[in-house]
């Protein structure tokens, strides 16, 4: 796993992107998920961009950002084309968004046609620059399930369509999350890692929530301290080996407090066990 840290972790924090790159570097991550607002805020200093990165021996692995799937196509193609822009000014390869806003048992015949066909000009608009489109399966929107994403990504048919696979939201879905990652696997592209105490405190990631700077953080935990058997699913993947798994961008989402100790604790800990799976598997 390539591990970035989320700038979106450090959104209510007074720090630069200048202080999160150095602390990256110094604490052995390979790269930076860009928050799509700071991507926009960051476009009138010209000089950080993928080659400033680079001199850290780090990249942009992905802009994470929301686009809108209904309303006006001049609208989205101006979001889309805004968002290109600033993925290759940065070397990113791919542009993160949600299915909506509606899970899949709320969404009716008529608004998942609007929504397939809406993805399906997003990836055409994308193509042209060479990126890809990264679809979280998320609660609240169409790839709510593993059912209801397979048919998003069966129905949308474009290359460039591919997955970010939370795995803490899989796990909220109620699916096995092993059996989950191998049907889903030829279309994953990105991994989101977080974890919770417990499935009471799930609401603490709805973006209400966690956008909001006195909004509650109980229940979030490191990595390996919570719910999710991070442990077992890391092993999986090595000991069923497949380089485009393996090798995967991997995002520690971290939205509670003390993030700097959290994310570095997190990365030691992912990286001690994927030392130890490697052993095994040798």
């Amino acid at each position: 796993m390539n591990l970035s840290i989320c700038t979106i972790s450090f959104r209510h924090q007074l720090v630069s992107i200048d202080q999160l790159v150095s602390w990256a570097k110094a604490n052995h991550f390979q790269g930076i998920e860009l928050w799509g607002v700071h991507a926009k805020n960051l476009s009138d200093q010209p000089d950080y961009n993928k080659d400033w990165l680079a001199n850290y021996e780090l990249r942009a692995t992905m802009i994470s950002d929301y686009l809108p799937l209904s309303g006006p196509e001049d609208e989205n193609f101006y979001k889309v084309e805004l968002l290109s822009r600033l993925a290759k000014h940065w070397g990113a390869k791919k542009i993160r968004t949600f299915a909506g806003q509606k899970g899949s048992a709320e969404t009716n015949t008529e608004e998942r046609i609007a929504l397939v066909k809406r993805l399906r000009l997003i990836c055409d608009w994308l193509a042209l620059h060479n990126l890809t489109l990264i679809v979280e399966i998320h609660p609240y929107t169409y790839a709510d399930s593993v059912t209801s994403t397979q048919l998003l990504i069966d129905e949308v048919a474009r290359e460039n369509l591919k997955l970010n696979f939370d795995v803490l939201h899989v796990w909220e879905s109620k699916a096995n999350v092993i059996d989950a990652l191998e049907q889903l696997r030829p279309h994953i592209n990105h991994f989101h890692l977080k974890n919770i105490s417990s499935a009471e405190f799930l609401t603490v990631f709805s973006p209400p929530n966690v956008y909001s700077a006195s909004g509650s953080r109980e229940g979030m935990v490191p990595v390996f301290d919570g719910a999710v058997d991070f442990r077992e699913f890391i092993e999986h993947i090595y000991h069923h080996p497949d380089p485009s798994l393996i090798d995967i961008d991997t995002s520690l989402e971290w939205f509670g407090n003390n993030c700097k100790n959290i994310l570095k604790h997190d990365r030691y800990l992912i990286q001690q066990c994927q030392q130890q799976c490697q052993q095994v598997v040798l």
